[in-house]
Order: C-alpha cells, then structure tokens, then sequence
C-alpha cells in the first residue's frame, strides 16, 4: 500500500471517498490504516508526493516553497508522534507559527485522521494567524464574518438594502461580498462602484468584493474598479484548477495587480470545498480531505485575507450527512490554522444534514 492509499484508508468515512472507491471497506481496515499511518516518518512526505512532481504544478509548489529550516524540529517525528506533540504543552503559539512553512498539505491532512474532534479543535485555537485590511481579522477572542447581500438580478437597490440589513446584526467586518449574476467586467464594476459608495458614506471599517471569476475581476480593474480584494475558489490538484479555469500564474497575475492597487495589506479572497477535484475527476485518487489541504498550499502561497472552506455545498454524494459535515469542517479549519492560513468557514445550508 502507497502513502496515497494509506491515507485515503485511514480517512473517517466519508460517502466522496466512498463514491470514488478509496475508502477503507469496513471500520477494521480503517482503524489498521490509522494504526500504520501513524508509524509514517513525517520526512516521508517529502519523499513520496501523493501526485508526482512532474504531473502537477500543487505539487511542485508544496515541494519548491517547502522550508526545511522550519520542518527541522520536528523532522523526526513519525506521524503518531506529531500528534501527541501537537497536543502537548510544549505545541505553544509561537511554536506553531515558526513551524508553518516547514508543514506539508500532506502532513497536515495525515495527523488530521488521526485526531478525535476535540484534538481538532484544541490544536487549531492555538494557531493564531492574523490578516489585515481596513480591518483586522483573528485576533483573540472575536469572531469576524462576511456579509453576503445577493440579489437575484443585481439589483443594486435590493443589495444596498441587504448591506443597510446585515450591517444592523453586526455582519461584514471581515468582507462585504457580492456573488454576480452576471459574470462580466461592467457588472462588476458597478457592483464594486456602489459597494465602495456605501462604504465610504457610511465610513464602514471592512473591504469589499464581488466573487466573480479572477479573470473578469482582473478585467474590471483594469477598467479602473476599485477593487479591495480578489476572490476565486481554488483546489488541491492542477486539474481541479484548470476546471475553474485558473492557474498558479494567473492567480500570481491577479495579486499582483491587487496589491499594485496599494488599497490594503493582505488582498486575495479564496473558497475551497472537500469533493471539487473529485467533481472535475481531477483528483488522481487521492481522497478528498488530502486534496481539499492542497488547496491551501494554492492560498497560502499570496497570504490572503481570508480563505473559506465551503463544507457540504456540493452533496451529499461527497458528505453525507451532518457528521461527516462537522468533521470536514473542523478539519479543514485545522488543516488551514496549522498551514499558517486565516481560516474561515462559509455557513451554507444543506437539506441532507
């Protein structure tokens, strides 16, 4: 059994591994993959790319920016070891954030599998990762959201009504967000054009966006738009992003030009979601958990704002019900806060949990 089919058998149940014939074929086989996983050397993953190397630009970017410097304290550690580590005192804050750039996606989703929900959620509120725009986003105890004010037909007046209405229950101060209609360089323009208007009037202190394509917002802001931030939902394979029509140097190309803007520190916005490579068949049969941390090596490559992980939106063809929910959802935030990311979750309603 390769690193790839260990880590897909060790997974927690879920119907997308299921679906795209990874998963373990009882509770005994998934327990004895855990057993062995656990036996992993971390340094193995730098070894044995789940993808080859040469297949995939995820996977030349986790390789390329990997820091060995930052891995060194831990480099001895087995997988098993990495977890009773991360649970102990010595695991502080500061030591998390100085061993971020040393951690693989792989790593990440491999100690992930093998922790109760408790361990997920104890490690991850040690991780604290701060981004910064005209707000400030994680610091102790406060929680930061987006308001997402869409209309049917872009409206203008029924979004501004819907910005006046979420502004009074205390939403927005991490991003005020526009999900277009109509995806084109002059609806976005307008759409940002009346967002910066109503920010500015009422001096409201958060930054805007409209979740476009990055291509049409680039587009837009060469039209002179006043773009805050760049949205664009990624994934953890080449393919996957290719079926979203975007690449690493297209997404170099839109920080860029949003930075050039000077309008703020930390200028990218993306969204991911566990089953988007298995939808586009792009997986390379890695389980979806492991594909889903990949995308985060994408986002942590132009320290965003905010990186969303977008649980159960897709079906229940890939999470199933509300367990297999919370659980992809508690370990994507961990994946994300270890990987040094400002980790969010998008609250999107699901008929099957």
């Amino acid at each position: 059994m390769n690193l790839r089919e260990l880590l897909a058998k060790a997974s927690p149940l879920r119907s997308g591994d299921e679906l795209a014939g990874l998963a373990a074929a009882c509770a005994e086989e998934r327990v004895r993959a855990q057993m062995k996983l656990a036996d992993v050397p971390l340094a193995t993953f730098l070894r044995e790319p789940v993808i080859p190397y040469e297949e995939d630009e995820i996977t030349r970017l986790i390789c390329d920016s990997h820091d060995s410097a930052a891995f060194a304290p831990i480099s001895h550690l087995t997988v098993g070891e990495f977890r009773d580590w991360l649970l102990s005192c010595e695991a502080t804050g500061e030591r998390l954030q100085a061993l971020a750039p040393g951690l693989t996606p792989e790593m990440a989703a491999a100690v992930s599998k093998l922790m109760r929900l408790q361990d997920l959620v104890t490690v991850a509120a040690k991780c604290r990762v701060v981004t910064r725009f005209r707000s400030t986003i994680g610091l102790p105890g406060r929680l930061s959201t987006r308001l997402q004010p869409n209309h049917p037909t872009d409206d203008p007046k029924g979004i501004a009504a819907s910005i006046l209405d979420g502004l009074g229950l205390a939403s927005g101060d991490a991003v005020i967000g526009v999900n277009p209609v109509a995806d084109n360089p002059a609806r976005v323009e307008l759409l940002l054009r009346m967002l910066d208007r109503i920010r500015e009037r009422y001096e409201i202190p958060t930054q805007i966006c409209v979740l476009a394509h990055v291509s049409t917002q680039l587009r837009a802001l060469e039209r002179g738009a006043p773009v805050d931030l760049v949205f664009q939902s990624v994934a953890g394979t080449e393919a996957a992003n290719a079926a979203f029509g975007v690449n690493l140097a297209l997404l170099d190309e839109a920080c860029h030009a949003a930075r050039e803007l000077n309008r703020g520190e930390n200028v990218m916005y993306f969204e991911t979601g566990q089953g988007s490579a298995l939808s586009a068949n792009a997986h390379h049969s890695v389980d979806q958990q492991t594909c889903e941390a990949r995308a985060y090596a994408v986002a942590r490559r132009y320290r965003p704002l905010l990186v969303n992980t977008v649980v159960g939106f897709i079906g229940p063809e890939y999470l199933f019900d509300g367990k297999q929910i919370l659980r992809a959802g508690l370990k994507d935030h961990f994946c994300g806060k270890l990987l040094g990311l400002p980790m969010g979750c998008d609250i999107c309603y699901t008929t099957n949990a």
